[in-house]
Formats: C-alpha cells, structure tokens, sequence
C-alpha cells in the first residue's frame, strides 16, 4: 500500500510513516515519529483502547487466494462475456488476455466436437504460477453470440481486433493489474498482434500462430488434402479472394470452407501478413510452436522470429496445436484434441511465465 493511499485516514509525516487515528503506527517502524504516545502508552480519553490495534490489523489483513469470477466487457451491440482467474496474493499482477482461434471456437479453447479446454487450461496454468488470465468468448460466439452480427455475412477480421484492443483497455485500468500482455491461439495471434498495435498492450505472445498470409497457409492446408478437379477449384477461389473478388458458385465438397456468406470474412482476412505485423511490434514478443502441431508449422514460427529479431523463439518438443502432449500419430492427435482431462504441456507454461518474469 502506497503511503499516500492512508491519507483519507490518518496523518502523513513523511515517506514511510503515517499517524492513524492518534495512535502511533509508523510504517518501516520509525520510532519517535507520530506526536502522541508511544506504542504501549496511555491512550486518549476519546480513543477506545484497542482503536490503533485495529488499524494495525486492518492493514495487516492477508492477502486473498485464488479465485475465479465472470468478467463481462460492454459493447454497443451486447455483452462480450469472460472469465477472469486471479492467483493468490495481493497483487497487483500480471494479466494475460486470450484470444482464441477461428470459427466457433469459445473462451477455453473448445469447438463442436472437439471439446479440449485447452484454453481454460492454459489460464488455470498460468495462475497456479502468479499470473493472473483473462480469457473470453468472441463476439457471436457461445456466451457472447448476441453481440455479434445477424448474418454471417457481416462479420469482419477488424471487429475482433477492436474487441481485443478494448478489452485490453479495459484490464489496463484495472488497478488489480500492473500489466497486460495479449497472447494470440492460432488465428487468435494474428487478431492479437493486430491488437497490440491499437491499445496500450505491454507485451505480446503468438501460440500456434501462422507466419504467412492465411492464403498461403490454406493452399498448402489444402494441397494435402484435395486433388485434382476440386484442388483446382479451391485454388481459383482462393486466387480470386486475395484479388478482393467473392466467387458465386462454390462446388458442394468446398462449400463449408468458402461458402459465399463467409468469403466477406476470408476478403478482410487475406490481405495480412503476420510477419510483416510482428515487425512492426513495440512491446516484447514472444513466439511460441509446438513440435507434433499438425495445423501450424515451425517454419511459421520461425517466420515470424525472424521478422522480430528481438521476439523470444520458444520451440516446445511434443506439444499439438492444442497444446496437449501428442505423437504425430493420428491417434494421438484425436485424443488431444478431445480430452479435456490431458493437461496442456508443463513446458509452455513454464516459459512463459519466465518470460514474463524476464520482460515485465
């Protein structure tokens, strides 16, 4: 507690010492220094006995434990609701705001079908070890859906970017926090640099996050999976959002990746370049990659490290996209990505909490 914060309260002498309520109550203990009796002496007619062990007391309460609570930001279009995880103490903290990654993904990490709270754990982990998380579900998503547009034709890469900016805002002037940092899953890193641009961020970390155009990630995503007739399609279409151009007839195989009422969201997507973002980065960056990651590469990471010549490179051996312990089997994969129960891998958590340590 600053000195200056006793004032409403007592009397201040000089830095360190403050008089409460008649008795004397010298902070950094300086002897001698309040006028009035001593500690121990007799106590004013108007003064209860016990009145300056009770502001002692007061003072000395402990600090509180671990605790988790909703955290809500308003927009003029609806709530965008979240979860704030404090660590035990008195702060004030670290705070790292997550961003998940594309589609319907929600606050911890979970889509249909693939139910991983690889998110959820990923807050709980940092906690455990003193930083406090925020994590929250996007606009038009889960808890937040009413906040987002009535058609999926509406939705743009820049309102999840100025979301993301005002939560961090928000978490800024928030006196329980000494400093915000963004860490960005997947697409999430992307809308996360983006954001660390527009508000008052003090660090940044990319998890999984691409290093190229997602253009270009989605042609090679595309090139192990497709073939022939259709990998031709996906590419014409592909070739003409990046010309700004929506395509009206999308074959049936290819209609749930660029069906014409989400190509508006591809238009405001394709033109960025991670690399060329990161670059231009203030605060300090940290890039993070597992090593078994079958959606992301290391060579993404890489990427982007090389753009940031200052970004810490952190490769983690055997974590997936989802930040599980996996193989490269297929199997292993599966498993990660739907059992909440596996833990997200030690090793990330660790890092980054050092990290923080290193740079806040």
């Amino acid at each position: 507690m600053r000195n200056d914060d006793l004032r409403g309260s007592g009397r201040f002498v000089r830095p360190g010492i403050v008089c409460l309520a008649g008795a004397a109550l010298a902070l950094l203990f300086a002897a001698g220094a309040c006028d009035g009796p001593e500690p121990g002496g007799a106590v004013a007619a108007d003064e209860p006995a016990g009145a300056g062990d009770s502001a002692v007391s007061e003072l000395a309460a402990p600090c509180p434990g671990a605790s988790s609570a909703p955290i809500v930001l308003a927009t003029p279009t609806g709530d965008i609701d979240g979860s704030l995880l404090l660590p035990a103490g008195c702060g004030p903290f670290e705070v790292v705001l997550i961003h998940a990654g594309s589609g319907p993904t929600d606050r911890d990490g979970n889509s249909p079908g693939m139910v991983n709270d690889s998110l959820k754990l990923l807050a709980e982990g940092l906690a455990d070890r003193g930083v406090a998380a925020v994590r929250f579900d996007k606009r038009g998503v889960a808890a937040s859906a009413a906040a987002g547009p009535a058609s999926e034709r509406d939705y743009r890469l820049d309102m999840y970017v100025d979301d993301a900016a005002a939560w961090v805002e928000r978490l800024a002037g928030d006196e329980r926090f000494r400093g915000v940092t963004i860490a960005g899953h997947s697409e999430g890193a992307l809308i996360g640099m983006l954001a660390a641009q527009e508000s008052p961020a003090d660090a940044f970390v990319s998890i999984a996050g691409a290093g190229r155009p997602a253009a270009e990630v989605l042609r090679e995503q595309l090139a192990e999976r497709l073939s022939g007739r259709l990998l031709a399609e996906a590419n014409a279409i592909i070739a003409s959002l990046e010309a700004g151009e929506e395509v009206a007839e999308v074959s049936p195989e290819l209609y749930g990746l660029f069906r014409p009422s989400v190509q508006p969201y591809l238009l405001s997507l394709f033109p960025h370049d991670p690399a060329a973002i990161v670059a231009e980065l203030e605060v300090p960056v940290a890039i993070v990659q597992g090593t078994t990651d079958i959606q992301v590469s290391i060579v993404d990471a890489e990427r982007l490290a090389s753009a940031a010549p200052k970004a810490r490179l952190m490769i983690v051996e055997g974590m997936n996209h989802v930040l599980k312990a996996a193989t490269l089997d297929d199997a292993s994969q599966w498993q990660a990505y739907v059992d909440p129960s596996l833990p997200v891998v030690p090793a990330l958590l660790d890092g980054l909490v050092a990290w923080l340590d290193e740079v806040r």
